[in-house]
């Protein structure tokens, strides 16, 4: 069993009382780079409330940060929130000018930034902000006040100067936060528009929190944790970083780009027990590296033999669980829906894997259940101080909206009424957009998105997602999208290019493959959602915070 957690009812508290319990433990490392412990993080929290305070900052002030995930990025929102200010973290992809806008848009008063998209940017352009600090060294490239220049020139004297004799953990204090304050604004990049201010207030981060050290109980203070996420995005910033911190585990940043072999690196160098992912890395995993062993023949007859064949998925198994670095015990994924036959196939050899389903408006988690209780298909049941009901007649076979009510959901769309009208649903209740179906059990299974939804030659239903799905499983399809054009169904395709290139198949060979992948999806859809065509294109979809496409890019009707 895991430590045992006192029940406070305040993030603030839960962050308080871990950085006084693990002073002397290691809380955030950047891989190959700077290291932290809880002491440490408590310290440069005191000297950027020098910073703030020099800045005439008071609670419920706005700090954005835009940079990629790093200790200093972590400690600087954790920093916001033990102090009252409200973070607004701004994904460091986004183009300069969508940058001005929302550091504008939120009200910012500092921005916290990487060097090289500082450069990128006009100051002339952020006429609000009092100054820009940034991220790994804190030194500061805009100043528009005396007080906070000459405070950042001598903070260590300011420091000084609070703390005459020493610096202890009985010094560390938190605002006293309560749950209807805001704590952070954060700006989805949906998948079927543009960005939106989603207002999130300390009861939510802390029902999440609350969630996540209630319910995962094997996971100790110095465990380790791999931090593959944006921590710009809900999941990756509350999940993956905070959860870990306010239970005293020690997170390790990637501050390479994440390709599968830094991360398998980080796997066995970490070896975590609880790895926290997107679909798309665990699926090239089981793709390109497990199903291509098991069609080789012999393989092929030692599943179809009994006893051999538990054997065999024994092994296949534990040489998985190596390949997350040996310790362990849960993969959850989240952001997006896992591959159905990747899923089964995970399901069958026993592979400790769970799919949680939440969104930003939630902070982020809306349901869960353990690998010990999933269901393939399902991505878990409603979490504690949450519900839910599927907007429909029949809400265990015919797919409707799904609503949701509780203590995780937001408190609108900054600055965006409209936008906040167009979810809210009354009485609390909360519309997600998304098109699910709930089993006897409690069970949730989404179809798709009601955006996406495209209406069928006879009005039937069609979810562009189903069909992904299984055109995604068919050989050299990396990734992929249904779109309607001229009342046709047309599958935009990225192939695997890197396997193609391996195996040496040219352009022609490639036609003939993805004209046979489209005859072999065309047999299992029903007349209305045939694809009538595909395109094949050069560069991956455009994404998401959380990896999903957007498909609004890609609309053409």
């Amino acid at each position: 069993m895991g430590e045992k957690m006192k029940n406070y009812e305040s993030l603030n508290a839960i962050i308080k009382d871990r950085i006084v319990k693990s002073w002397d433990l290691m809380a955030f490392s950047d891989m190959g780079g700077m290291n932290y412990r809880f002491r440490d993080v408590a310290e440069c929290i005191e000297k950027l409330r020098v910073i703030f305070d020099a800045a005439g900052l008071k609670p419920g002030d706005k700090v954005a940060l835009c940079g990629k995930n790093s200790s200093n990025w972590a400690v600087t929102f954790i920093a916001c929130l033990s102090s009252g200010l409200i973070a607004v973290p701004i994904l460091h992809e986004f183009k300069p000018e969508v940058i001005h806008h929302l550091v504008n848009h939120s009200e910012a008063k500092l921005l916290f930034v990487d060097e090289n998209i500082w450069e990128k940017l006009d100051a002339d352009e952020l006429p609000e902000l009092i100054g820009a600090l940034y991220i790994s060294e804190f030194g500061m490239p805009l100043s528009r006040s005396k007080e906070l220049t000459d405070a950042r020139n001598n903070i260590n004297e300011r420091f000084g100067a609070r703390f005459p004799y020493s610096y202890d953990k009985e010094m560390f204090e938190v605002f006293a936060d309560r749950p209807e304050f805001t704590c952070v604004i954060n700006y989805t990049s949906g998948s079927t528009g543009m960005s939106k201010g989603v207002m999130l207030p300390y009861k939510s981060i802390w029902s999440n929190i609350r969630f996540c050290l209630d319910n995962i109980d094997y996971l100790h203070p110095g465990d380790g944790m791999v931090n593959m996420l944006p921590l710009a995005h809900l999941y990756g910033m509350v999940i993956e970083m905070l959860h870990p911190f306010c239970r005293g585990m020690h997170c390790h940043f990637l501050t390479r780009l994440p390709s599968p072999k830094v991360i398998m690196q980080a796997f066995a160098e970490v070896k975590p027990k609880l790895v926290i992912t997107v679909p798309l890395i665990i699926e090239k995993i089981v793709k390109g590296k497990v199903f291509p062993l098991l069609e080789k023949p012999l393989m092929k007859l030692m599943m179809h033999v009994p006893f051999l064949d538990d054997k065999m998925y024994a092994k296949v198994r534990d040489g998985l669980i190596e390949v997350f670095g040996g310790q362990l015990v849960q993969v959850i994924i989240g952001g997006a829906a896992l591959n159905k036959d990747v899923g089964e196939f995970l399901h069958k050899i026993n592979f400790p894997v769970t799919v949680g389903y939440g969104m930003t408006e939630c902070g982020p988690l809306i349901t869960y259940v353990p690998a010990s209780e999933a269901k393939p298909g399902s991505c878990g049941k409603i979490v504690s101080r949450m519900e839910m009901k599927v907007n429909s007649t029949d809400p265990c076979n015919i797919p409707g909206d799904l609503w949701v009510r509780g203590m995780n959901v937001m408190q609108g769309y900054y600055h965006n009424p409209e936008a906040t009208e167009e979810v809210m649903m009354g009485d609390g209740w909360m519309n997600t957009g998304d098109m699910c179906t709930i089993d006897e059990d409690g069970y949730l299974f989404i179809s798709g998105r009601s955006k996406t939804m495209i209406l069928g030659p006879s009005g039937q239903n069609i979810y562009p997602e189903e069909i992904e799905q299984k055109l995604n499983n068919l050989p050299y399809v990396l990734e992929s999208i249904v779109i309607e054009d001229d009342g046709k169904l047309v599958a935009l395709i990225v192939p695997d290019y890197e396997l193609l290139e391996s195996q040496k198949i040219d352009k022609a060979q490639l036609d003939n493959i993805m004209a046979e992948n489209l005859v072999a999806l065309n047999k299992e859809m029903p007349a209305y959602s045939k694809v009538a065509s595909y395109e094949l294109r050069d560069t991956e979809f455009e994404k998401t915070p959380k990896r999903s496409i957007k498909r609004f890019l890609y609309q053409r009707n």
